[in-house]
């Protein structure tokens, strides 16, 4: 029953403000500067990363500047949210690229691009110390957006997704309504799939009604929130569509130069730290919440196939060979990726050792 309210109060979200503070976007008064930022989570996991990254900046400034998050919905349409921060109708907004790459593909290359062989731990470091940072500020000037955005949480490889039967063969997939977003979209369509992009409060409704006959949103713990096991039995982790996505936090240009070089630099350091805090969090909670699944839901848990994660490998290549044809900029910011991937890759490669060979020789 407990699962029940508490999936209900996830699907409904709440708005963590009342109307007459929406009103009102950022103020300054005697207790310092407030940023009102929503957060197109209307509950779960991640509208606690969200309050997280809120809750550093608050501590690390004393309280001289303060984020209030206001979840899903509160003031726009989560479609809308960057263009309310470039407005001004938002302070600032905590999402994925990959809800707005409808006004760019190459937005879709910060966090659920192809992969090069790398994690979102080695695409964040392409961010930071690649010059990844500097392409995407690049591309705000190219589209005019008023807007200055940090990139934070390193989510692990979304999982494949629920399907109504154990995929072995990536025929299975073809014909399948199917529901992702970002170039993932175009991947699918690619290997035959038909894929409807709805938001995640939608997907599990979707799939009761016969809407979609498979999903995936992002990680075990949202997909339990979600009800996920009440539609499917039938789990796959591990895949290409989206294996290295992370959050983008995006804040009005005007009120972040506004903002003290204290504030500003808290706001990049908390958005640092939130890089471990939520790695070091999350995966013990999705970790916790694939053995529900499997031991109080009944679901079958499965690793994708190797022959499919191909499948989808050859399916990248021939839709970021088409986009980069048409768009130079996607074409520039995907070499760019290429050659970090190719040095720091060879490196941990070579580097790192069989993990899973240890973890079998304990626990196999």
């Amino acid at each position: 029953m407990k699962d029940t309210l508490n999936r209900r109060n996830f699907l409904r979200g709440s708005a963590v403000a009342g109307a007459a503070a929406l009103a009102t976007p950022a103020i300054a008064d005697d207790h310092g500067t407030t940023l009102k930022m929503q957060a197109a989570w209307g509950g779960g996991i991640f509208l606690e990363n969200a309050q997280s990254f809120a809750a550093r900046v608050n501590e690390m400034s004393g309280g001289s500047l303060t984020i209030e998050v206001l979840s899903v919905d509160a003031v726009v349409k989560t479609s809308q949210m960057q263009d309310a921060v470039h407005r001004g109708v938002l302070d600032a907004a905590h999402y994925v690229p990959a809800y707005w790459y409808g006004k760019s593909k190459a937005a879709s290359l910060f966090g659920t691009g192809p992969c090069f062989g790398w994690s979102s731990q080695e695409v964040l470091g392409w961010v930071h110390a690649g010059g990844g940072q500097e392409l995407f500020d690049e591309l705000m000037d190219t589209l005019r957006l008023n807007v200055v955005s940090f990139f934070n949480s390193p989510m692990p490889a979304q999982p494949l997704g629920w399907f109504q039967e154990q995929i072995t063969d990536a025929s299975q997939m073809d014909g399948l309504k199917y529901r992702t977003v970002g170039l993932a979209a175009d991947v699918l369509l690619e290997m035959g799939m038909s894929v409807v992009q709805l938001p995640g409060g939608e997907i599990q409704p979707a799939m009761k009604s016969g809407l979609i006959d498979a999903a995936e949103f992002n990680n075990p713990t949202s997909d339990r929130d979600f009800g996920m096991q009440d539609v499917s039995k039938h789990y796959h982790l591990a895949s290409y569509h989206q294996s290295q996505e992370f959050f983008e936090v995006t804040i009005n240009k005007d009120k972040f130069n506004a903002l003290s070089d204290e504030h500003k630099a808290i706001i990049k350091n908390a958005s640092m730290a939130e890089n471990s805090g939520f790695y070091w969090g999350n995966t013990k909670r999705y970790s916790d919440d694939l053995l529900k699944l499997q031991e109080s839901d009944g679901v079958n848990v499965y690793r994708t196939p190797d022959s499919v994660m191909a499948a989808q490998l050859e399916a990248w290549d021939k839709v970021t060979a088409r986009i980069a044809e048409d768009d130079p900029f996607f074409a520039k910011v995907m070499e760019s990726q290429k050659a970090y991937a190719k040095n720091v890759m060879n490196y941990l490669n070579l580097n790192q050792p069989d993990y899973k060979l240890a973890y079998n020789h304990y626990f196999g």
